[in-house]
């Protein structure tokens, strides 16, 4: 276990009181998390560094934050603690209560692995402090290999409530699973449903390749993917294996950019929604396979982040006989449609265009997959190409046709979630929200999506992604306003020349 400090701390050691940094005595949340130590699986993920962001900023009297970081692609457990530290969502913090983060303490483990690839004094440690736990370690790929997706998703979660079972002082253990585990129904109420296959069957499956296709054609139509489908067993493994616990399920739907916090618009990937967006902006995604008509539900991280902290101190406080199951969704309560939200991408992508615009923005959504492959083949495949074509004129690498090549493939693997929607139950949501009667906390931990202003998020959204993923700087936005502005005046002159 390595206790990393914080390289940049003032010299004179005091610290910025931030806006949630002063415990208000009428938090209830906030008490609750006082001198709490806390396990985060998954904290380098995207939902797990806002969820520890969020619990450093507004629960600041937490003792400590342990984080289970695996070693991956080269780099060691405390290197990939030290790139996270890095991470744009800490800014706030390292500006203002740099100390704060030396409350961040990482343990290498791997959910996958034999008793989470602890170390033995790893786990006593965590055994004789930890008091809240939330396991959010899950491979999220839709393409996921079966036997990955069981390993990571279904026996990690196994090996989590074991060693929950292990701990002394355990108050609330928190699951993050997903609102479309159950996506074989219209109607997903907020309960664990059956498992859709035998346990024992998954586990036999792993490793033996002819039985693991057998059994994923059989899945075929009940799930869209083996990451729904993994999901859903672990949830019945949670109700089954864990029911006397003091534990939670908290189902996000789409998770997409801040809505308020750290800063309206965080993200920091290009997976999902965000890519689209973003290839939207450009004007380098013409066509979307969807229908237009269907709900898109999608929930802001920092909703779902405050959802989970408040379900903690929720089960903690008011123990259920049942598994507490929270639906973290927006259609039912403050819904947008595909279309509409299209068209506010489209609308503020070109107040807010990005200084890698390629094109125009303009796409339709689309249920037509002929008109669809044709747009797709002379408007997106082809422009590639070209563009392709005159980069490596001019010496340079060409990178737009692949580009090209993983946005379809993107959109491909979320086509399902495009061209359905669902009625999620609400109520344990609404009740949750309603339980944080200290104004403080309704505040700090927000959950009440119905005041989210969809058009108002669509443009934070946009600006986050250009800010945080595509590092562009605001001294470039009216430049890439004159370059948008140049090739809509190409792109009528093109369409009126055409029509003569």
């Amino acid at each position: 276990m390595c206790i990393k400090d914080n390289k940049n701390c003032r010299e004179d050691g005091n610290i910025a009181t931030t806006e949630c940094e002063n415990s208000n005595s009428s938090s209830n949340v906030q008490n609750f998390y006082t001198d709490s130590k806390i396990l985060v699986t998954g904290a380098t993920g995207f939902i797990g560094k806002a969820l520890v962001e969020k619990l450093l900023r507004s629960c600041p009297n937490v003792t400590t934050i342990y984080m289970l970081i695996r070693p991956k692609r080269g780099l060691t457990s405390d290197m990939r603690h030290e790139k996270l530290l890095g991470s744009s969502i800490f800014d706030t913090i390292r500006n203002q209560s740099p100390e704060l983060l030396k409350k961040l303490v990482t343990i290498e483990g791997d959910v996958s692995d034999e008793n989470l690839g602890l170390s033995e004094s790893d786990r006593k440690t965590l055994a004789e402090e930890v008091d809240v736990v939330f396991h959010s370690a899950a491979t999220v790929r839709f393409t996921e290999k079966l036997k990955d997706a069981i390993e990571l998703n279904t026996l990690g979660t196994i090996k989590v409530i074991q060693m929950c079972r292990e701990m002394k002082n355990l108050k609330a253990f928190v699951h993050v699973s997903t609102a479309y585990s159950n996506a074989d129904k219209y109607e997903i109420l907020e309960t664990v449903y059956p498992s859709p296959c035998d346990l024992e069957d998954l586990k036999n499956c792993c490793g033996n390749e002819p039985i693991e296709k057998t059994i994923e054609k059989k899945l075929v139509g009940m799930h869209p993917n083996n990451y729904t489908m993994t999901k859903a067993v672990s949830e019945y493994v949670i109700s089954t294996q864990a029911n006397d616990l003091p534990v939670a399920i908290v189902r996000p739907s789409i998770v997409t950019g801040a809505w308020k916090e750290p800063v309206p618009g965080w993200v920091d990937n290009v997976s999902g929604i965000s890519g689209i967006m973003i290839e939207i902006s450009r004007g380098t995604l013409r066509s979307i396979i969807c229908d237009e008509k269907c709900i898109m539900d999608v929930i802001p991280v920092d909703v779902v982040v405050n959802t989970l902290i408040a379900a903690a101190w929720q089960t903690a406080t008011h123990r259920s006989i049942i598994v507490p199951v929270y639906n973290c969704t927006s259609g039912t309560l403050n819904p947008i449609s595909w279309h509409k939200y299209g068209r506010l991408t489209e609308k503020h992508c070109l107040n807010v265009p990005s200084k890698y615009v390629q094109w125009y923005p303009g796409f339709s959504f689309t249920t037509n997959r002929f008109r669809h492959t044709l747009i797709e083949l002379f408007m997106q495949f082809f422009p590639a190409l070209f563009i392709d074509l005159i980069m490596i004129l001019n010496g340079m690498k060409p990178i737009m046709f692949e580009i090209a090549k993983k946005f379809k493939k993107a959109c491909k693997n979320g086509e399902y979630f495009a061209l359905h929607e669902w009625k999620f139950q609400c109520d344990n949501l609404i009740s949750l929200n309603k339980a944080l009667t200290a104004e403080n906390d309704r505040k700090t931990f927000c959950v009440d999506v119905e005041k989210i202003d969809w058009d108002d998020y669509v443009k934070n959204y946009l600006l986050g992604l250009r800010r945080f993923v595509l590092k562009d700087d605001p001294k470039t936005l009216d430049g890439a306003r004159f370059v948008c502005f140049q090739n809509f005046s190409n792109f009528f002159l093109t369409s009126c020349f055409s029509t003569y």
